[in-house]
């Protein structure tokens, strides 16, 4: 399954303007507290099932990549090895 690009959109008319997974009314944000919780990605997947893992993963390889100045791009190449894996 394709990535959406972009992987996170925000307007104002949804939610607040909070930044949510694309396609989709889940914020980004909930990935973040679900893992910082100490639930782990399952749990957040079967509780928010319009989001994919792939989806979830590349959006947690993003902002890893931040820090590093790493692109969508190359999220969507830490998916494919993912996939590659198993």
């Amino acid at each position: 399954m394709a990535l959406p690009d972009p992987l996170i959109t925000a307007t104002k008319n949804r939610l607040s303007g909070a930044p949510v997974f694309a396609g989709t009314r889940v914020p980004v944000q909930n990935l973040f507290d679900y893992l910082e919780g100490g639930d782990s990605l399952d749990e957040f997947l079967s509780d928010f099932p319009n989001v994919t893992r792939d989806h979830a993963v590349a959006v947690l390889a993003c902002r890893l990549g931040q820090a590093f100045g790493a692109t969508q791009h190359l999220a969507a190449e830490f998916v494919a090895l993912g996939r590659a894996r198993t």
